[in-house]
């Protein structure tokens, strides 16, 4: 939208600052650093006053170009003023004869509050010592003031020349514009840049600008469904709409964008598009500067809430107002990488010429179309399918599906006159369309293709035919997740879920997927298995559970597939305990023999099992980088491997007392070339639980690792060993027992900088404490891991012998560290009898903190509770510890008003008055060992 004069006005009194600033000029005639001191508290306030009025009108009237070009008149105000100054007062010798243009996005004539100010300074061929030194003034000022300014001095000529050979400074003259001085030079730049430059320079430009796009996307973060989006460089940011405008002037030399409508480059309601999308982003560009008083362009969590509300967000049923707003920010970032997509395809059509990771085609075959075999409705232009003529859609809507299954099986990208007309024939898609069967058929056969599946549906996605046709993936397009857990949005997740089964069933993941790699291939319904993938989140963002409410759909939608019942219903389970094995896994003791028997007792099924673990896996997969880890995976083959053998009736029958004796025994045989003495000591230090439980190989280490200490006469002592594959670190400790011995050692692994994924409590037969922690794995390299793991046994061996006091040392690693209140996490505990044969139960769920595991378990001991097992999952901001605990005599805790102060025990720390508890820890136990009072038969622990 276009200013006026009168929108100018209010935002800075021009006449007054000049006046203001000539009198300083006249007061301190020939002191320059006197000037240049008056002058500056004048032309701070003018520019903080004037931008405070630009604020103030952003949030009255919502137009974020408004603010920006706003700000921009400031700038050229203020920069006139000075100049003007300079030349009658100051410098008088031919100081006028200089040119102030702006350029870069300034040049543009827009402005963030925190934008850089980049100013080319043209002079005549002969540069006076009055040019030289008013510029540098100016510089001085401006900078003094608070400015970044990025600059330049330079003649027209040496302008021509640089430009010819660095991009960077061509495209920032292209974009040049006067602000004061000498105009006839800034005009005479653009003639000779027009002539000398541009002319028949444009598939060279064109090839450039996109090549830096692209390689700025990857830096970024390559999606435009970033859940913390980059709003000036990311994919579908402000960037790219500037790229186009680049391009825009340099090929068709316009100075207005909106001349492209003339031109024919885009329709009336694509340019519409534009300027909407150019108006949001400057708007939450602008309300990012003035929300952090700095120039950030990364929309972070913590801001997002702010920006919503500042842009008059309100929540709807099963939306947040901040995710409502992020919706809107992905559904604009996904016009304009879909616009300038196509119109950067069409240059690069009319220039025959290849630009660089433009589209990503294949091959070019011919410079001439060719049929495409077996379909009259389409060919292939250069190893792009286009239609062989407009009026295809028209006369056969169902060819909009056929489009996308003829370029999955000849492998063409598609040619950007296909896209524009699938777009633009959108409306045809509807309820007969939808129902049509050899629509659906087509579908179908894209979404289960060999070949590249989710880079098709991807394109379907892109250009709105996916939303059209299943309009409850349409619901989810563009909708975001408010947590640090999910990396994009949810049909982009979506997508990559198909594409990691994809990439698995082709045989690419088998060194980090090796179960889902081996049972892929014997899963006879993929049909299933991919809908269930591509559908198990699409009801996200609805009041009710998004796993039932995903349900009731694929239930509607399975058999308008062409799905015959037992695939739907088949569909229909999948997506309903899709979250299933993940949070029985990562939540669960998988050693405790109820966790497995109630998993399969849900499951029922061995081709269940295996589909139910590979959809997991893509889930987990799909999420963001560095989600998934070898530990998920371990977990996972673990519960997999336990149902099967359940599922496949090879449970034992054998009671648990001859399974701990035959595994005492197998340990004593182990250890055969140990003094009788040493074998009978050391093969009775264990429990039935240790002998159930822990693995031959393991119990062999650890009996060597008691052994030595004993001879080294060691109270306390550590040992560590690492996984890669697993991406995982195992510590094990030897130590006194004490009720708060997992407290100290969480709270000094959280001081060490370690996250604890899981821990395994053992007593021995003479009240010792074996205790393995897991934590998860940091380094890539063994030897680097090693060091870091033996740091972090020795801060524990530090604090359990009191060299080293626990609340000192996590204060120090909390020091500096904000606290996460962005996201809104309700503290919760659930107290469980039924989840296990022996133990209760705790499950905390809360957001996470350092040395949050240290308070709770220390709460736990305070209570008189025996912490078992424990399984600490996080889920970005959030956190599920889950205790197995029993009480001191050995029981489950089953007195309701017990339960009730376990609950609000834990909520009290939960909430952050930890404090007390943390300051209550003691400094060491192996003086003070504490052994607590529990019958033989009941000490032993899992």
């Amino acid at each position: 939208m276009a200013m006026t004069e009168l929108e100018y006005g209010d935002l800075l009194d021009v006449a007054a600052l000049k006046a203001d600033c000539e009198a300083v000029a006249r007061a301190h005639a020939g002191h320059l650093l006197d000037i240049r001191a008056g002058l500056l508290p004048i032309l701070k306030k003018a520019s903080a006053d004037g931008r405070e009025v630009a604020k103030a009108k952003l949030f009255a009237d919502g137009s974020g170009i408004n603010c920006a070009q706003r700000i921009s008149w400031i700038q050229d105000q203020l920069i006139s003023v000075i100049f003007d100054l300079l030349v009658r007062h100051v410098y008088r010798d031919k100081a006028d004869m200089v040119a102030v243009s702006a350029v870069g996005g300034y040049g543009r004539g827009t402005l963030a509050p925190g934008s850089d100010i980049d100013l080319l300074f043209l002079t005549p061929p002969k540069l006076t010592a009055d040019m030289h030194k008013a510029v540098e003034f100016m510089l001085y000022l401006l900078w003094d003031i608070g400015f970044k300014v990025g600059h330049a001095t330079r003649t027209v000529d040496e302008c021509m020349r640089l430009s010819k050979g660095d991009m960077t400074i061509r495209t920032a003259i292209l974009e040049t514009r006067f602000v004061c001085g000498q105009e006839d030079l800034v005009t005479e730049l653009q003639r000779r840049f027009d002539q000398e430059v541009t002319n028949n320079t444009a598939p060279e430009f064109i090839a450039a600008k996109l090549g830096e796009r692209d390689e700025r996307h990857r830096k970024a973060g390559d999606s435009r469904y970033l859940v913390e989006p980059n709003v000036k460089e990311g994919k579908g940011g402000l960037r790219d709409l500037q790229t186009l405008f680049w391009i825009a002037k340099y090929k068709y030399h316009v100075r207005d964008a909106g001349d492209l409508v003339r031109l024919g480059v885009l329709s009336r309601q694509e340019w519409r598009l534009f300027q909407k999308a150019d108006d949001f982003l400057w708007a939450v560009r602008c309300h990012m500067h003035y929300l952090t008083g700095k120039p950030e362009e990364r929309l972070y969590f913590d801001i997002q809430p702010e920006i919503a509300r500042n842009l008059g967000y309100q929540p709807r049923p099963g939306l947040s107002a901040v995710e409502r707003f992020m919706k809107h920010y992905f559904l604009v970032a996904k016009d304009v990488g879909d616009l300038t997509r196509i119109f950067c395809a069409e240059l690069e059509e009319q220039q025959a010429k290849a630009a660089p990771g433009l589209t990503g085609v294949i091959g070019r075959f011919a410079n001439r179309p060719r049929k495409i075999p077996g379909t009259p409705e389409f060919i292939e232009d250069r190893g792009r399918i286009a239609l062989a003529d407009p009026e295809v859609f028209k006369r056969d809507p169902v060819s909009i599906m056929r489009l996308f299954h003829v370029a999955d099986l000849n492998g063409l990208e598609f040619h950007p006159d296909a896209l524009k007309a699938v777009t633009r024939s959108l409306a045809l898609i509807d309820h007969d369309f939808r129902e049509n069967e050899e629509a659906n058929r087509l579908f179908l056969a894209v979404l289960t293709s060999r070949r590249d599946p989710g880079q098709i549906l991807r394109r379907m996605n892109e250009s709105g035919v996916l939303g059209r046709f299943v309009p409850e993936f349409g619901k989810i397009v563009s909708m975001m997740q408010f947590n640090m857990y999910h990396h994009y949005t949810v049909d982009e997740h979506l997508i990559r879920t198909v594409e990691v089964l994809a990439e698995i069933e082709k045989g690419k993941a088998e060194e980090i997927h090796p179960l889902a790699a081996k049972l892929l291939p014997g899963i006879e319904d993929r049909q299933s298995l991919y809908v269930a993938v591509l559908l198990h989140d699409v009801a996200k963002g609805r009041q009710e559970d998004h796993s039932i409410a995903g349900a009731k759909v694929a239930r509607k939608l399975c058999p308008r597939f062409g799905l015959n019942p037992k695939q739907t219903e088949l569909v229909v389970w999948l997506i309903e305990q899709h979250l299933l094995m993940s949070m029985v896994a990562q939540t669960r003791d998988l050693h405790d023999r109820k966790t497995i028997t109630d998993f399969a007792d849900k499951v029922q099924s061995l081709d269940r099992l295996k589909m139910l673990l590979v959809l997991t896996v893509c889930d987990i997969r799909a999420v963001g980088p560095g989600v998934w880890n070898g530990w998920k995976g371990q977990l996972l083959r673990t519960l997999y491997y336990e149902t099967e053998l359940l599922l496949s009736g090879g449970f034992s029958e054998v009671s648990r007392k001859e399974r701990a004796k035959h595994a005492a025994e197998q340990l004593g045989k182990a250890l055969g070339n140990w003094s009788q003495k040493d074998q009978k000591t050391y093969t009775k230090l264990h429990y039935e639980p240790y002998l159930l439980s822990v693995e031959l190989e393991d119990q062999i280490r650890h009996a060597h690792f008691i052994r030595e200490s004993d001879k080294a006469g060691k109270a306390l002592a550590t040992m560590v060993r690492t996984h890669s594959f697993h991406a995982i670190t195992e510590i094990t400790v030897l130590s006194p027992d004490h009720p708060r011995l997992l407290s100290i050692i969480a709270g000094a692994c959280a001081a060490a900088g370690a996250n604890i994924a899981d821990a395994q409590i053992f007593t021995t037969s003479d009240g010792r404490a074996l205790d393995t922690i897991l934590i998860n794995r940091e380094f890539p390299i063994d030897e680097d891991e090693m060091r870091r793991a033996a740091t972090i046994g020795k801060m524990i061996e530090d604090v359990l012998s009191g060299h080293k006091r626990l609340p000192e040392v996590i204060a120090t690693r909390s020091k500096g560290k904000k606290k996460n209140k962005t996201f809104p996490v309700q503290p919760d505990v659930t107290i469980s009898n039924a989840l296990s044969n022996k133990f209760t139960v705790v499950e905390v769920e809360c957001l996470d903190r350092i040395g949050l595991l240290a308070e709770i378990t220390a709460v736990l001991s305070d209570l008189s509770l025996d912490i078992h097992s424990a399984r600490i999952t996080t889920f970005g901001e959030k956190v599920i510890d889950t205790f197995y605990v029993t009480d001191l005599v050995g029981q489950k805790i089953t007195n309701e008003n017990r339960q009730a102060s376990i609950v609000t025990q834990l909520k009290g720390v939960m909430a952050e008055q930890g404090d007390e508890l943390r300051d209550r820890m003691p400094s060491g136990i192996i003086a003070q060992a504490v052994q607590r009072s529990v019958p033989a038969q009941k000490k032993a622990k899992v």
